[in-house]
């Protein structure tokens, strides 16, 4: 006689796994990592290795260390190695490297509880944190090709730098945009890398669309409403990276559609005024590390109601006898 199990949802289990969705999200950005190895060189593949062994050993050893069970094999200490590799020049110091892998995985990550409970993004907090720190490395670029590059070479300028600047007629192409051929973070040069993988996610239903379409939409309007050129804004800097890779995180994004749409657009919003009026030429980790503190407020307004719900009404109060 079969039994009727009475449980909590949800009742039918998907076939993903975390560690199948980090997969994912390691080959998605595969494209943009092989790309910045053929722009800047062997150093580059040194920035991502010593990214990603850090989160990895970080994560260990802060789980064995607070006496938890191990989260290595779910890979989404690697992909914050990767995230991070990506937001950093190719010239950093692996000790920088080592220290900002730190403070990704054990302080924003681990000690909030772990995978699932961190309230801001790992890879771009570590960014913030190393740009306040070592502001003179973390703004350190070299030209593209250059592989002869060293730490005492002359540093160049990120084409958002040079737009900040003034200087129109130094502006790198569209052309030049789309296939990297500037300088900047490891990942935020080849907006075509980075478009690959952000479909390839969207094809795979990794993540929804709606992040990253209205995230790069509203920045582009507020763009041409400023008077800057959308289409500069949307390849230039790491728009790119941080709308498909970074704003639709599961933890620190909105579950619901339109908290989605209120996320993206309040991340489009910041990071186009940063640019226009901030001190900073860029203003993706910023604007997505201030709207993942806005989440929590996001969800709990726009929240859809529940099927079938009944309005309570309200009790009169009796009036007291006289």
């Amino acid at each position: 006689m079969d039994k009727l199990i009475v449980s909590s949802s949800p009742h039918f289990h998907g076939k993903k796994t975390t560690q199948n969705i980090m997969l994912d999200v390691i080959l998605a950005l595969s494209p943009a990592m092989v790309a910045s190895i053929v722009i800047f060189g062997f150093q580059a593949a040194v920035v991502i290795i010593t990214c990603v062994a850090s989160c990895v050993l970080s994560e260990y050893l802060c789980r064995r260390v607070m006496k938890r069970p191990q989260t290595v094999g779910d890979l989404s200490c690697v992909v914050t190695g990767i995230l991070l590799a990506l937001n950093l020049p190719v010239t950093i110091s692996p000790f920088i490297a080592l220290f900002g892998s730190v403070v990704a995985i054990v302080v924003v990550k681990q000690m909030f509880g772990g995978i699932g409970q961190n309230f801001v993004n790992p890879a771009l907090t570590a960014r913030i944190v190393l740009m306040n720190s070592f502001p003179a490395r973390m703004t350190h670029w070299t030209g593209a090709f250059d592989y002869a590059a060293r730490a005492d070479s002359v540093t160049t300028a990120t084409p958002l730098g040079i737009l900040a600047e003034g200087g129109t007629e130094a502006l790198p192409s569209y052309w030049d945009l789309l296939l990297g051929r500037t300088g900047g973070c490891l990942g935020e040069t080849c907006a075509i890398a980075i478009l690959l993988g952000g479909l390839y996610l969207i094809v795979r239903r990794v993540i929804s669309p709606v992040i990253p379409v209205t995230y790069l939409a509203t920045a582009a309007v507020l763009s041409f409403l400023l008077g800057r050129d959308p289409l500069f804004d949307l390849l230039a800097g790491g728009l790119m990276l941080g709308a498909f890779f970074m704003a639709t995180d599961y933890t620190t994004s909105p579950l619901y559609f339109w908290g989605r749409v209120v996320f993206a657009v309040g991340c489009g919003v910041l990071t186009i005024v940063i640019r226009e009026f901030g001190s900073l030429p860029e203003g993706v980790s910023y604007s997505i590390v201030l709207m993942n503190i806005m989440t929590p407020l996001i969800e709990r307004y726009l929240k859809p109601r529940a099927f079938g719900r009944v309005k309570e009404k309200k009790q009169k109060q009796k009036e007291p006898q006289r």
